[in-house]
């Protein structure tokens, strides 16, 4: 078995969670410059600019292409489970986001009277943009970092 101490002398999987937790960090920065205020909430919630899944899995995958090299399976694996994870976001959590918000609406037009309803969550996904920019993000602090 690992010891604790191999596991936080990973510089890879440090670096790719720094990555992620600068993108959550980055999103409430972009927040307060937009409205003034801070929002601590957006720290631990989906969604927003930029992605800090994206910048999570785009930081792993290029870490591991600098450790154990370009052509390595373990890269080819990082790779893939980038793409699946930045398409999800863009695509299907996008979607779903969507579909939300239309459903919030019809329930507050039909319901109008039976407030017991919570909404449902519309910050699911990003938008290309958004997931682009958080894999530059992962990608740069991996380069600059590792």
């Amino acid at each position: 078995m690992h010891s604790f101490k191999e596991i936080v002398d990973n510089r890879v999987l440090l670096i790719a969670l720094a990555a992620s937790l600068t993108a959550q960090l980055l999103k409430l920065l972009i927040l307060f410059v937009q409205s003034g205020q801070i929002k601590l909430h957006v720290l631990v919630e989906t969604g927003g600019m930029p992605s800090s899944h994206s910048a999570l899995v785009a930081a792993l995958a290029v870490g591991i292409a600098r450790t154990q090299g370009w052509d390595s399976p373990q890269f080819a694996i990082a790779s893939v489970f980038a793409f699946i994870v930045m398409y999800d976001a863009a695509g299907i959590r996008l979607a779903a986001g969507k579909q939300a918000k239309v459903i919030n609406q019809i329930v507050v037009e039909v319901f109008e009277e039976d407030r017991e309803i919570d909404p449902l969550k519309e910050l699911l996904g990003h938008t290309p943009i958004q997931v682009l920019v958080g894999a530059i993000l992962g990608v740069g602090l991996m380069f600059w970092l590792l």
